[in-house]
C-alpha cells in the first residue's frame, strides 16, 4: 500500500513539474536545425553599414555572429560542464552583434548579446548591450525572470546612469534569433516590444516597453521581411531574410522621424558570410580570414 502511494505521489509530481515547466517550440525541424547549428562553428555575417548619427549618414561594419551555446538557465551564463549541469542546461541561439563606425574624430563601437532558447518557448533568457566612444561607455544587461525583465543600466550620462528596473515585454533585438530558429516563432499584430537597444542608447528614450505593430511582407521567391512599425517612436524596422533554412538575414534597415522632423536612416547590407570555428583562429597567421571577410 505504502508503495502504490509513493508510486502515485512521484507521478503526480513529474505530472506537475512537467506542467509548470515551458512550452515548447513546435515550429523548429530539430534535425534539420541540429544538422546546420550543431557542428561545432558559427556563422560570420558582414554587413556594409550606412549608420545615421548626430544627423548625418556615417560609414562602417556591422557584424553578426550566431552560434548556438550550452546556456544554464539559473545562472544566465555559458555552462562550462553542460554535461554535469542536468536539466539546468539548455541550448541557446547566441547572437553577437556589433557595428563600428567613425563620427569625426572619434569612433563608436557597440556590441549586443541575445541568449534566445532553442526549445523554450519564453523569451531570450538573457540580453546584454554596450556602447563605447571616446566620451565614455554604457552597458545594459536584461535577465528574464518572473515573467518580466530585470534590467540594470548603467551609463556615464546622470540622467541614464545605474538604473534597476522591471520591463514585462520582449525585446526587438531577439527578432533576428527567433527568425533564424522559425520566422513562425515572430508575433505578428499588435504587441507590446522593448525597442532595440542601440536605439534606444542612442535616442536617449525612456527605458519601457513601447506599443509595436509587427507584418510579414513577401519580397519575391527567395525573400521576406518583417516590418516593425512604432507609432509613438515614429520609428519602423525592416529585416529582411531568405525564406527558406536556415533563414538568413540579408539585410536591416532603421527609419526615424527625429522630434526636429528630420528623417535618419540607417541600413546595413550584408556581403560576406563565413561558417567557422573562429575561437580557434586567434593566431597572427589567422588574421588572412579578417580580409576574406572584408575587415
Amino acid at each position: 500500500m505504502r508503495l502504490t502511494h509513493f508510486v502515485l505521489s512521484a507521478f503526480l509530481l513529474s505530472v506537475l513539474l512537467t506542467s509548470c515547466g515551458p512550452n515548447t517550440r513546435e515550429s523548429i525541424d530539430e534535425e534539420q536545425f541540429g544538422a546546420y547549428w550543431y557542428q561545432g562553428k558559427a556563422e560570420i555575417n558582414v554587413f556594409d553599414l550606412k549608420q545615421s548619427r548626430y544627423g548625418e549618414e556615417r560609414e562602417g561594419k556591422s557584424v553578426m555572429i550566431f552560434v548556438t551555446e550550452d546556456f544554464s538557465r539559473r545562472k544566465q551564463v555559458k555552462l562550462d560542464k553542460p554535461e554535469s549541469a542536468g536539466g539546468d542546461a539548455r541550448k541557446v541561439l547566441k547572437l553577437n552583434m556589433t557595428r563600428d563606425f567613425v563620427t569625426g574624430i572619434y569612433p563608436y563601437h557597440t556590441m549586443l548579446s541575445v541568449f534566445t532558447p532553442v526549445q523554450d518557448e519564453v523569451p531570450s533568457f538573457k540580453i546584454t548591450h554596450l556602447v563605447s566612444e571616446w566620451c565614455g561607455q554604457t552597458f545594459a544587461q536584461l535577465n528574464w525572470k518572473n515573467a518580466a525583465y530585470q534590467v540594470k543600466l548603467y551609463s556615464y550620462f546622470e540622467s541614464e546612469g545605474d538604473q534597476e528596473l522591471k520591463v514585462d515585454a520582449p525585446s526587438e533585438d531577439e527578432i533576428f534569433n527567433l527568425i533564424r530558429l522559425s520566422p513562425e516563432l515572430v508575433p505578428q499584430g499588435d504587441v507590446r516590444l522593448i525597442p532595440s537597444l542601440t536605439f534606444q542608447r542612442f535616442a536617449h528614450i525612456p527605458f519601457k516597453a513601447y506599443r509595436a505593430k509587427i507584418s510579414l511582407e513577401e519580397l519575391g521567391q527567395q525573400t521576406n521581411q518583417f516590418v516593425i512599425e512604432y507609432p509613438e517612436l515614429n520609428r519602423t524596422v525592416k529585416i529582411q531574410f531568405i525564406k527558406t533554412f536556415p533563414f538568413e538575414i540579408v539585410s536591416w534597415e532603421e527609419i526615424r522621424i527625429s522630434p526636429s522632423g528630420r528623417e535618419e536612416r540607417s541600413i546595413a547590407t550584408r556581403n560576406e558570410k563565413m561558417q567557422i570555428d573562429y575561437w580557434t583562429k586567434n593566431g597572427v597567421e589567422d588574421e588572412w580570414l579578417r580580409k576574406q571577410l572584408g575587415l
